[in-house]
């Protein structure tokens, strides 16, 4: 089964079920205009009651490398995304392997010679970095494995998530606002639909580079 993310985390419970799903890996937010946004204190306090093999990936909208550093060390973390116009300098300074969010080609260029554990591929509008639950350029995403591991995000859900498998082709897969009851709050049946839909679904085997 492809890893799966399933972002946007702000409660014990919505983690455990995830994990227990199959996730790969869970998001919490750090970003203070996010309605998914959590304390450290919350993110450490769940980090600490997940199996250890779940990635803990904490993110992050133009935050200075300071906060990134307390931050990865006090709630637990295991990766850093970065969802802004963060500088290339501090990608290459972080604590922590970097996914770096990227929506086009053009903001892709700013980044093409940095190593980063991946690129999740978003789409955002003019006041939300992510969580929008609009489809991303899943053609980009396919153009995009030819130079870094690649993460889908935006808009994926149990209804379209073959047909985005096959056409973005991706290592890994990011869910947030589409297994949701509100902003923060995961629906658990939605997530076991999603899990459910995903074991089905056969995968060509092609080498996958390995994320979380």
């Amino acid at each position: 089964m492809i890893p799966a993310k399933i972002c946007g985390i702000t409660r014990l419970a919505d983690a455990l079920a995830a994990a227990e799903l199959g996730a790969a890996a869970v998001g919490f937010v750090f970003y203070a205009r996010s309605p998914r946004c959590l304390e450290v204190a919350q993110a450490a306090h769940i980090s600490a009651k997940l199996p250890p093999q779940i990635a803990r990936v904490g993110v992050f909208v133009n935050p200075d490398l300071q906060t990134l550093i307390s931050t990865a060390k006090n709630a637990g973390l295991t990766h850093i995304q970065l969802h802004g116009e963060e500088e290339v300098a501090l990608c290459q300074a972080s604590p922590l392997p970097v996914i770096k969010a990227v929506c086009s080609p053009v903001e892709f260029d700013a980044y093409k010679n940095v190593s980063m554990a991946a690129f999740l591929i978003d789409s955002k509008t003019q006041d939300q970095f992510g969580g929008t639950g609009q489809l991303s350029d899943w053609n980009f995403s396919r153009q995009m494995k030819a130079h870094a591991p690649v993460i889908l995000a935006g808009g994926l859900s149990s209804s379209n998530i073959a047909q985005a498998l096959a056409t973005a082709q991706p290592d890994a897969v990011d869910l947030s606002s589409s297994v949701e009851l509100a902003p923060g709050i995961k629906d658990h049946h939605k997530l076991r639909e999603f899990f459910a839909t995903l074991r089905q679904i056969e995968i060509a085997e092609r080498q996958s580079s390995k994320i979380f």
